[in-house]
Protein backbone atom coordinates (compact mmCIF):
# COMPACT_ATOMS: atom_id res chain seq x y z
CA UNK A 1 0.00 0.00 0.00
CA UNK A 2 3.12 2.60 0.63
CA UNK A 3 3.68 1.75 -2.84
CA UNK A 4 0.74 2.79 -4.29
CA UNK A 5 0.64 6.26 -2.31
CA UNK A 6 3.53 8.31 -3.96
CA UNK A 7 2.67 7.10 -7.53
CA UNK A 8 -0.57 9.02 -7.26
CA UNK A 9 0.49 12.75 -6.78
CA UNK A 10 3.25 12.94 -9.32
CA UNK A 11 0.64 12.12 -12.05
CA UNK A 12 -1.54 15.09 -11.70
CA UNK A 13 1.31 17.46 -11.63
CA UNK A 14 2.09 17.29 -15.03
CA UNK A 15 -1.46 17.24 -16.17
CA UNK A 16 -1.65 20.98 -14.07
CA UNK A 17 1.08 22.61 -16.26
CA UNK A 18 0.02 21.00 -19.66
CA UNK A 19 -3.35 23.54 -19.33
CA UNK A 20 -1.20 26.02 -18.35
CA UNK A 21 0.88 25.75 -21.58
CA UNK A 22 -2.24 25.37 -23.87
CA UNK A 23 -3.85 28.62 -22.31
CA UNK A 24 -0.83 30.62 -22.81
CA UNK A 25 -1.36 29.37 -26.39
CA UNK A 26 -4.60 30.05 -26.86
CA UNK A 27 -4.04 34.00 -26.08
CA UNK A 28 -1.04 34.11 -28.27
CA UNK A 29 -2.75 32.82 -31.47
CA UNK A 30 -5.85 34.85 -30.44
CA UNK A 31 -3.84 37.97 -30.46
CA UNK A 32 -2.26 37.26 -33.91
CA UNK A 33 -5.25 36.38 -35.35
CA UNK A 34 -7.10 39.70 -34.34
CA UNK A 35 -8.12 41.34 -38.09
CA UNK A 36 -7.00 44.73 -39.05
CA UNK A 37 -9.96 46.93 -40.84
CA UNK A 38 -13.09 48.13 -40.17
CA UNK A 39 -15.51 46.14 -38.20
CA UNK A 40 -18.50 44.31 -40.33
CA UNK A 41 -21.18 47.07 -38.92
CA UNK A 42 -19.13 49.86 -40.40
CA UNK A 43 -18.98 48.15 -43.76
CA UNK A 44 -22.64 47.27 -43.82
CA UNK A 45 -23.45 50.67 -43.13
CA UNK A 46 -21.58 51.88 -45.16
CA UNK A 47 -22.73 49.91 -48.26
CA UNK A 48 -26.34 50.48 -47.52
CA UNK A 49 -26.08 54.33 -47.39
CA UNK A 50 -24.01 54.35 -50.75
CA UNK A 51 -26.89 52.54 -52.36
CA UNK A 52 -29.40 54.26 -53.41
CA UNK A 53 -31.99 52.14 -53.52
CA UNK A 54 -35.60 53.15 -52.03
CA UNK A 55 -37.36 50.12 -50.49
CA UNK A 56 -33.53 49.38 -48.95
CA UNK A 57 -31.07 46.89 -49.69
CA UNK A 58 -31.65 43.17 -50.18
CA UNK A 59 -29.09 40.32 -48.37
CA UNK A 60 -27.97 39.23 -51.91
CA UNK A 61 -27.12 43.11 -52.90
CA UNK A 62 -25.58 43.49 -49.74
CA UNK A 63 -23.12 40.56 -50.19
CA UNK A 64 -22.15 41.81 -53.80
CA UNK A 65 -21.50 45.34 -52.52
CA UNK A 66 -18.78 43.92 -49.69
CA UNK A 67 -17.60 41.37 -52.31
CA UNK A 68 -16.93 44.28 -54.57
CA UNK A 69 -15.26 46.07 -51.50
CA UNK A 70 -13.09 42.99 -51.40
CA UNK A 71 -14.61 41.28 -47.91
CA UNK A 72 -14.58 37.87 -47.84
CA UNK A 73 -18.25 37.03 -47.98
CA UNK A 74 -17.65 33.12 -48.46
CA UNK A 75 -15.60 32.79 -45.25
CA UNK A 76 -17.36 35.39 -42.94
CA UNK A 77 -21.27 35.20 -44.09
CA UNK A 78 -22.50 34.40 -40.43
CA UNK A 79 -20.64 37.67 -39.23
CA UNK A 80 -22.80 39.59 -41.98
CA UNK A 81 -25.99 37.48 -40.61
CA UNK A 82 -24.96 38.88 -37.17
CA UNK A 83 -24.19 42.32 -38.36
CA UNK A 84 -27.34 42.71 -40.34
CA UNK A 85 -29.19 41.57 -36.89
CA UNK A 86 -27.18 43.55 -34.35
CA UNK A 87 -27.57 46.55 -36.01
CA UNK A 88 -31.30 46.23 -36.48
CA UNK A 89 -31.90 45.83 -32.73
CA UNK A 90 -29.84 48.96 -31.94
CA UNK A 91 -32.01 50.91 -34.16
CA UNK A 92 -28.76 51.63 -36.76
CA UNK A 93 -31.14 49.95 -39.89
CA UNK A 94 -34.52 49.28 -40.60
CA UNK A 95 -35.89 45.97 -42.11
CA UNK A 96 -38.01 47.02 -44.50
CA UNK A 97 -38.73 43.72 -45.78
CA UNK A 98 -38.65 39.68 -43.88
CA UNK A 99 -37.63 38.34 -41.01
CA UNK A 100 -34.11 37.83 -39.09
CA UNK A 101 -30.87 38.20 -41.84
CA UNK A 102 -33.31 37.90 -44.83
CA UNK A 103 -35.46 40.91 -46.53
CA UNK A 104 -34.20 44.51 -46.99
CA UNK A 105 -32.54 47.00 -45.27
CA UNK A 106 -31.98 50.58 -45.16
CA UNK A 107 -30.67 53.27 -42.82
CA UNK A 108 -32.99 54.39 -39.77
CA UNK A 109 -33.18 58.19 -40.85
CA UNK A 110 -35.03 58.65 -37.11
CA UNK A 111 -31.93 57.10 -35.32
CA UNK A 112 -29.65 59.58 -37.43
CA UNK A 113 -31.44 63.34 -36.88
CA UNK A 114 -33.35 62.69 -33.49
CA UNK A 115 -31.30 61.39 -30.45
CA UNK A 116 -33.00 63.91 -27.98
CA UNK A 117 -36.29 61.85 -28.86
CA UNK A 118 -35.37 58.67 -26.81
CA UNK A 119 -35.05 60.96 -23.63
CA UNK A 120 -38.56 62.15 -24.09
CA UNK A 121 -39.78 58.47 -24.34
CA UNK A 122 -37.91 57.39 -21.10
CA UNK A 123 -40.27 60.70 -19.26
CA UNK A 124 -43.23 59.20 -20.65
CA UNK A 125 -42.52 55.93 -19.53
CA UNK A 126 -42.53 56.99 -16.04
CA UNK A 127 -45.69 58.56 -16.12
CA UNK A 128 -47.02 55.54 -17.71
CA UNK A 129 -46.54 53.84 -14.83
CA UNK A 130 -49.46 53.89 -12.49
CA UNK A 131 -51.50 52.56 -15.96
CA UNK A 132 -49.22 49.57 -15.15
CA UNK A 133 -50.38 49.21 -11.65
CA UNK A 134 -53.66 49.30 -12.77
CA UNK A 135 -53.66 46.45 -14.85
CA UNK A 136 -52.03 44.80 -12.48
CA UNK A 137 -54.77 45.04 -9.64
CA UNK A 138 -57.27 44.15 -12.72
CA UNK A 139 -54.90 41.03 -13.17
CA UNK A 140 -55.05 39.99 -8.99
CA UNK A 141 -58.69 39.88 -9.53
CA UNK A 142 -58.52 37.66 -12.26
CA UNK A 143 -56.11 35.40 -10.33
CA UNK A 144 -58.47 35.44 -7.79
CA UNK A 145 -61.85 33.89 -9.38
CA UNK A 146 -62.07 30.50 -8.29
CA UNK A 147 -60.94 27.32 -10.21
CA UNK A 148 -63.41 24.09 -11.25
CA UNK A 149 -62.10 21.47 -9.51
CA UNK A 150 -61.18 18.92 -12.44
CA UNK A 151 -62.49 14.96 -12.20
CA UNK A 152 -60.04 12.18 -11.91
CA UNK A 153 -58.51 10.58 -14.69
CA UNK A 154 -60.85 6.90 -14.97
CA UNK A 155 -58.58 5.48 -17.30
CA UNK A 156 -55.77 5.51 -14.70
Amino acid sequence: MSETAPAVPPAPAPAEKTPVKKKARKCAGAAKRKASGPPVSELITKAIAASKERSGVSLAALKKALAAAGYDVEKNNSRIKLGLKSLVSKGTLVQTKGTGASGSFKLNKKAASGEAKPKAKKAAGAAKKPKKAVGAAVTKKVAKSPKKAKAPNPKK
